[in-house]
């Protein structure tokens, strides 16, 4: 759970088995769908996240929630890192990733680990920068999730997170929800014959904490300095903290 302020998108009972399992399904075409569904806006989101670590030039990063490792490679190619692990627990997404990582010659800087997110396997204070993009909303238990995030990021270590959030301005907030409740599980359906998926994606949106919310989350979590800017008139946000 995500503390109090979750709303699970499944019925109660069910287990992190149904993500891991819905995940590996929508492998092969997740990359396609999200480059087409988001208009490829989803790149220029990355690029500001990981922008944001630049000045501090981290040479150890974890990308949680890393999936086909589109994150995990624009970090590694903007930001030089010395090691760069990208950790999941969809090993048929985390496939795809590594076949992208080796033909771009990336192979002896990423590397793959499957993990629970919300009990890493990694000693306290490992890494410089902590990174996740559209994965935490998935989460079982958000504040566990972040609070593992922090553990295991050394101190004056920085936190950039990308998620999907629900718009909060006339007239794209009424233009997202139609979008995204009909739009988006039927070019799913079509693209990856799992509409199921992609109606799971719009449910864990709108119930994901967000803004000011999300900012107390990670204040709680032990993070400082916690802010958010609004992406693209709210469709995604950008979270940032330090250690």
């Amino acid at each position: 759970m995500y503390g109090q302020e979750q709303i699970n998108p499944y019925h109660e009972g069910e287990k992190a088995k149904q993500v891991e399992q819905m995940f590996d399904n929508i492998a092969p075409t997740y990359d396609k769908l999200n480059h087409r569904l988001s208009w490829d806006i989803d790149r220029g989101w990355r690029r500001k996240a990981i922008l944001q670590l630049a000045p501090h030039k981290p040479h150890d990063l974890l990308d949680i929630a890393t999936g086909t490792g589109d994150f995990a490679i624009l970090a590694a190619e903007m930001l030089h890192p010395k090691r760069l692990i990208g950790s999941d627990i969809s090993e048929g997404m985390m496939e795809i990733g590594r076949q992208k990582v080796k033909e771009r010659g990336l192979d002896s800087i990423i590397t793959f680990e499957r993990q629970d997110c919300l009990a890493l396997s990694y000693p306290d204070e490992q890494f410089d920068a902590v990174t996740a993009a559209f994965g935490i909303r998935n989460f079982a238990d958000l504040d566990q999730g972040l609070r593992e995030m922090q553990r295991v990021l050394r101190k004056g270590g920085h936190l950039s997170i990308v998620e999907l959030t629900t718009p909060v301005s006339f007239p794209m907030k009424q233009l997202f929800k139609i979008y995204s409740h009909t739009v988006l599980p039927i070019y799913g359906r079509l693209i990856s014959r799992d509409a199921s998926a992609y109606s799971y994606l719009t449910r864990t949106i709108e119930a994901f904490p967000q803004g000011e919310r999300m900012v107390e989350i990670l204040t709680r979590a032990g993070f400082s300095q916690a802010r958010f800017k609004r992406l693209t008139f709210g469709i995604c946000t950008m979270y940032l903290a330090t250690k």
